[in-house]
């Protein structure tokens, strides 16, 4: 899950892992552009921690603390 927008949305869209961002914007961001990563974050009101598992599919996203077996 991608908190702000993605670039390449074609290829994105080829990969076999799932992608989930706010929306896509072809141009570059900002080298001064302030990026975080491993750190909890509040996507559509929910806490998101460094090391949940998130499952992706058209209805939603389910957030589990540990892998399920799907």
């Amino acid at each position: 899950m991608v908190n702000g927008c993605v670039r390449d949305e074609d290829e994105i869209n080829e990969c076999d892992v799932g992608v989930r961002a706010l929306g896509s914007d072809p141009l570059q961001f900002s080298k001064k552009s302030h990026c975080e990563k491993y750190v909890a974050v509040y996507i559509g009101g929910t806490l998101i921690r460094d090391g949940e598992w998130l499952y992706v599919d058209s209805d939603g996203v389910l957030i589990s603390k540990t892998e399920l077996s799907v």
